[in-house]
């Protein structure tokens, strides 16, 4: 019975998964219209009801993040002029009309094309304006990691005893005597007597102080890069539907005259939460030897697996750190950031729950990137 129930939850997530990979998702929105006359005519509805539907897609945004709120500014317009190519269904949840304050309200649930909704924003972007013609190169390099070891440090404590003593004595001794002689018959007899008196004080007082230090090390931990041939593919089909020519560093590494190693800045990662100052140096080096102007770079740690809560499934949880340099410039700037942010993915197995945690990190983070730069502008 408990296999069976395992099984049936894992097909609906199984079946959710498929709808978001469809791209719908649901959002509600509400309005509010003001009309003249003595109800709300046709028209008022229709007006209200299509403001409540762009609250929704509105509010789908502002859910998304900052960045893709912007997106949504950018494409307001188009979505007016054609709502049913970003609208699949839309559903009146509650209608009011307040005939005192001649207003009518409309509260509404869609399902939104969501795979449109991004078209319409790449096709706003600078890169897919210019045309094949425009793309930028791009490369990227994304390492997934665990924690292999964790070295602590006991505390180091040091501590200092001063001590203090004072000491006082008085001391007095008197002494008192008396002797004699005496003659008769031929004789002389002698006598003498000593009395003596001692009298003394003593006094100590002692102070002690203490003190001292204790000193905190910080664990050193290590990593194992974990395989990620699958993350690329999610890389790549983000950064290529953004409008970029895009390549993998592995791939760029041939032709960057020896200065740009993959191996090195695995290295970095497998040691530290980011590249040593020499590593990146080369690898800027290296990119603009390639002709390379744009590098996204990142880590996904994966943490450990346990037990959800919900489901009864194996639960595991990705961090990722990702950044997007611009060396086209003198000094490399980062023109896109994303996290640390966590997500999670869930499965029957370990390695299932960790590979849809990953690749759920992977798309979030790609698409946070290409929208924070189709915001800027970038070409």
């Amino acid at each position: 019975m408990q296999v069976i129930k395992k099984f049936l939850i894992w097909s609906c997530i199984a079946l959710f998964a498929g709808n978001a990979l469809a791209q719908v998702q649901q959002a509600k929105g509400k309005a509010s219209v003001t009309y003249q006359g003595w109800s709300a005519s046709a028209d008022d509805k229709a007006k209200a009801t299509m403001a409540a539907q762009l609250k929704a897609i509105e509010f789908y945004y502002a859910e998304a993040g900052q960045s893709e709120a912007e997106n949504f500014d950018a494409i307001r317009e188009k979505i007016m002029a054609a709502p049913d190519r970003y609208i699949l269904d839309s559903t009146i949840l509650a209608e009011e009309e307040n005939k005192d304050k001649k207003q009518y309200t409309v509260t509404v649930r869609v399902a939104l094309n969501v795979a449109n909704l991004r078209n319409a924003v790449k096709s706003n972007s600078a890169v897919v304006k210019g045309g094949p013609a425009a793309r930028s190169p791009l490369a990227f390099m994304f390492v997934s990691r665990q924690v292999e070891s964790t070295r602590s440090f006991d505390d180091r404590v040091y501590k200092r005893v001063d001590e203090k003593a004072d000491f006082k004595a008085n001391a007095q001794v008197s002494e008192k005597g008396s002797e004699g002689e005496t003659f008769g018959r031929g004789q002389i007899g002698t006598n003498a007597s000593v009395s003596t008196k001692a009298s003394g004080s003593m006094q100590r007082s002692a102070s002690i102080e203490t003190g001292g230090s204790t000193t905190r090390r910080a664990s050193d931990s290590t990593f194992r890069l974990l395989p990620s041939a699958n993350l690329g593919q999610v890389f790549t089909s983000n950064f290529t539907r953004a409008g970029f020519k895009v390549s993998e560093a592995a791939m760029i590494e041939p032709y960057t005259g020896g200065k740009f190693k993959v191996a090195t800045v695995e290295n970095d990662y497998k040691s530290g939460m980011d590249l040593k100052p020499a590593t990146l140096a080369s690898l800027v080096d290296g990119m603009r030897v390639a002709q390379i102007p744009y590098v996204a770079l990142g880590t996904l740690d994966v943490g450990l697996a346990d037990t959800d809560s919900n489901t009864g499934l194996m639960r595991v949880s990705v961090t990722v750190n990702a950044k997007l340099l611009d060396i086209s410039q003198t000094i490399p700037d980062t023109i896109a950031s994303v996290g640390p942010v966590q997500y999670a993915g869930i499965g029957p197995t370990e390695d299932e729950a960790r590979n849809n945690a990953l690749k759920l990190a992977a798309n979030n983070a790609a698409r946070e990137l290409t929208s924070q730069i189709t915001n800027l502008g970038v070409r």
